[in-house]
């Protein structure tokens, strides 16, 4: 059975020397965010994580950003206040988990077959 390929809103913000993004946990949260900073943090995103594209766009591997790329680009390395400013400056995107494929549990494989049932 497949799991993930779901659909997760992004806020993408194109920087200078890479594209940045962040995931929210809906629109309506961050929409309300936007107008009223008083809205906890945690409300809007998913996590605490800030992720880069490496010049892949959006179809591209996704993985963290260094402390130096993130000083290059905003200033600082503080993801809480890297999150804000892509959160300010950023925009939503719909972004597609891809689906992942396999063996749930090898335990149920041929590792307890007996050797008459293989043979």
């Amino acid at each position: 059975m497949a799991r993930g390929g779901v659909q997760k809103p992004i806020v993408h913000y194109k920087g200078a020397s890479d594209d940045f993004f962040v995931y929210i946990d809906s629109q309506d949260d961050y929409e309300k965010w936007k107008t009223d900073k008083t809205v906890a943090l945690a409300q809007v995103v998913s996590a605490f994580k800030v992720f880069e594209t490496n010049k892949h766009g959006a179809q591209g591997t996704y993985n963290e950003p260094s402390h130096a790329a993130l000083d290059n680009e905003f200033g600082t390395h503080n993801e809480e206040e890297v999150i804000k400013i892509i959160l300010e400056k950023g925009t939503i995107q719909e972004s597609s988990l891809p689906e992942r494929n396999g063996a749930r549990n090898d335990a149920n494989g041929e590792l307890f077959q007996t050797r008459n049932e293989r043979h």
